[in-house]
């Protein structure tokens, strides 16, 4: 498997991973992403080269995407939270929601793996408030709930939970080597 950082042509599929992510959430009774994402912030990360699609081979549909940055939102992470060197995962989406045989898993390795490579001390996400499945599944993989965010500016996605930065090796061969 590959990945390559998202361009603009890749916002179609970009927008149809999450309304197929949303699709099965509500199928779940969940409304997590229900509301569509606008564009303008989408093609902003994608400028910013924080947005990743996982192939299986080059010239295969995507599989999966990954927002990586390194920007903390002020409404989920304190001040102090802020300042300490971490990566920030968002809008990790599989194709097929549910059926990725442990990829969602090995591209939060792989974002811990670039997140340590860069020199930060966390990998820190947030997840939908009232997804407690979700909240099991991240803590499984190792993130430690910081706080559950309980604010309109959270906008439903106030779970916060952080797990250190670690070189894990395999991640890349797993899954190739970001363009850099």
């Amino acid at each position: 498997m590959i990945i390559r950082r998202a361009s603009t042509a890749d916002v179609p599929r970009l927008q149809r991973f999450r309304t197929d992510a949303a699709a099965w959430l509500s199928a779940r009774g969940s409304d997590q992403w229900s509301t569509a994402y606008p564009d303008e912030l989408l093609l902003a990360s994608i400028r910013a080269g924080d947005v990743y699609l996982v192939q299986p081979a080059p010239a295969e549909d995507p599989i999966a995407t990954v927002t990586l940055d390194r920007l903390a939102d002020p409404v989920l992470w304190t001040d102090a939270e802020a300042k300490e060197p971490a990566f920030y995962v968002h809008k990790l989406t599989l194709a097929t929601p549910g059926h990725g045989a442990g990829l969602g898993a090995q591209l939060l390795d792989w974002c811990g793996d670039h997140a340590a490579r860069a020199g930060a001390r966390w990998l820190r996400l947030d997840a939908w408030t009232t997804n407690t499945r979700l909240h099991s599944y991240y803590k499984h993989l190792g993130f430690r709930h910081v706080r559950t965010v309980d604010a309109p500016e959270a906008y439903g996605s106030g779970w916060v939970g952080q797990r250190p930065a670690r070189s894990v090796g395999t991640a890349l061969s797993r899954l190739g080597n970001p363009a850099e």
